[in-house]
């Protein structure tokens, strides 16, 4: 399949898919744009808000502007959704959460919690690009897992990146001669044990920060409402430092084995020889 083909193909793809939209960093919606961002409709933004589960949008001329902090609502609606609970069940807990606190605070809280990690800027490129930048190893079916992973997000006639060092770390890795295919695969099997540790991390402050000063069934509450906002985002840097200190640690620990192993392989060749040379 030609690369003309095979770019079709994924367009093609992506028209079929759900569309996929990130949020980026001090952003601002339109009502149109809000929807496509919380995977939701028009619609359901318009109900949310008639029944008073979404803060009303900033008023410019007669358009509405929307923020962070109603796409961060408009993600725990819909996690609450299908968890089973009913839009009812929702404005009653909304309601119980607001009472008593500065609602700034709690949907400061709200934009921690369901904000992206990385602050890293995405990027685009081209289609023609990102064949300049692998070209035989772009396959359908390698794009279609790039696509799949959220390396690459098809929008229109170019491609975001979400995470240009990613992109730049994978170009430098198949360029020394390590196949594209191979290297998603990895990747895959990465992700899994990354979730693993992030749910460890998580699961320290919930048990000892959450649960230990608020118990199972109750939220934070005056002024520890912006104090464990603060805390979560200080959360994230130390999380990464120490990943990125035990990361590197088992990387040398790795690659030091595995060059020992090598020059023992060849000094074990090499005695071979001298015995065989000897014995003749």
């Amino acid at each position: 399949m030609t690369p003309t083909a095979i770019f079709q193909s994924l367009r093609k793809y992506v028209r079929q898919s759900p569309a996929t939209v990130e949020r980026q960093e001090g952003r601002e919606f339109t009502i149109d744009e809000l929807a496509r961002a919380a995977d939701t409709t028009v619609r359901n933004v318009r109900a949310y808000q008639d029944r008073g589960l979404l803060p009303p949008p900033e008023k410019r001329g007669r358009t509405g502007i929307y923020s962070d902090v109603h796409l961060a609502r408009l993600r725990i609606i819909g996690q609450l959704l299908n968890r089973g609970f009913t839009l009812a069940n929702i404005r009653d807990l909304l309601t119980a959460w607001e009472q008593g606190r500065d609602l700034n605070d709690i949907l400061g809280l709200e934009v921690v919690v369901t904000s992206p990690w990385s602050d890293e800027a995405p990027s685009y490129i081209s289609y023609e690009e990102l064949l300049e930048y692998f070209g035989d190893h772009l396959t359908q079916d390698v794009l279609l897992k790039a696509v799949n992973l959220g390396y690459i997000i098809p929008e229109g006639d170019r491609l975001r990146v979400p995470s240009p060092r990613v992109l730049s770390a994978g170009r430098e890795l198949v360029a020394a001669g390590i196949p594209l295919e191979a290297l998603l695969d990895e990747v895959n099997k990465v992700r899994y044990e990354v979730d693993r540790i992030a749910e460890g991390f998580v699961r320290l402050v919930t048990t000892h920060l959450i649960d230990k000063k608020y118990g199972e069934n109750d939220l934070p509450r005056g002024e520890d409402v912006p104090n464990l906002a603060h805390f979560i985002q200080r959360v994230r840097p130390l999380a990464d430092m120490v990943v990125s200190a035990e990361l590197a640690r088992i990387l040398d620990k790795s690659i030091n084995k595995v060059l020992v192993d090598r020059l023992a392989n060849v000094l074990t060749h090499l005695e071979q020889q001298r015995s065989e040379q000897n014995e003749a």
